[in-house]
């Protein structure tokens, strides 16, 4: 469906409300959704993917300011939040005590973006809560950047795939982690090393174990 169509987040979102997978356009590439607390939702989110279920979905939310309701927020991300949101960064936070997701695959820390497009930020307002923004392919296949590859790659396994157009920066967000003692880029992605140590005014070191 065109991302564009009167009916496009209002439909998407109905679906995702009875626990199917839609897939949207971000300003990285295609994401592939379920609300955060539906766990079959997310379940089949998994098996879609063919992702182990142990590691964690990145969540997405509409509003930087939102992100205080799923994860402690310090000061370092504050910063990071304040430079780079609505934008191409996950940041890795401590969860609060009230987030409760399948998604979370455990962890006590959960990893939130507001990205820079207007679909998937809808849908979550139209949600009430965040939505997984893991991307729309299968585990260690290149993550699309057209509603088309999408398609060829999920087909028949999602219920919806919104066609936003190509993502503009086709390839896949950085992620920080923050969640405890120094920042630690755990993929690197869309945002640079050096944009982000200039944001934070400090050494920033690159974790090699991130997916």
């Amino acid at each position: 469906m065109p991302a564009d169509h009167p009916a496009c987040i209002e439909q998407a979102a109905f679906l995702l409300r009875q626990g199917q997978l839609v897939c949207y356009p971000t300003d990285t590439v295609y994401g592939i959704g379920a609300t955060a607390s539906n766990e079959d939702a997310i379940r089949r989110l998994y098996a879609v993917k063919g992702r182990t279920p142990n590691k964690p979905l990145p969540l997405l939310i509409a509003e930087p300011g939102d992100a205080g309701r799923y994860a402690e927020i310090t000061p370092v991300a504050q910063r990071l939040m304040s430079r780079f949101w609505p934008g191409p960064l996950t940041i890795v936070l401590r969860k609060s005590a009230g987030l409760r997701s399948r998604a979370l695959a455990g962890q006590n820390t959960v990893g939130l973006r507001v990205p820079d497009n207007d679909v998937p930020r809808s849908l979550v307002k139209m949600l009430g809560e965040p939505m997984t923004g893991s991307s729309a392919n299968r585990s260690g296949a290149r993550p699309p950047v057209s509603a088309a590859e999408v398609a060829f790659s999920l087909g028949e396994m999602v219920s919806l795939v919104i066609d936003g157009g190509r993502a503009t920066r086709e390839v896949e967000s950085t992620v920080i982690d923050v969640s405890a003692g120094a920042p630690a880029i755990v993929r690197e992605g869309a945002v640079s090393r050096e944009e982000l140590q200039e944001a934070l005014g400090r050494e920033v070191e690159v974790r090699r174990n991130g997916e």
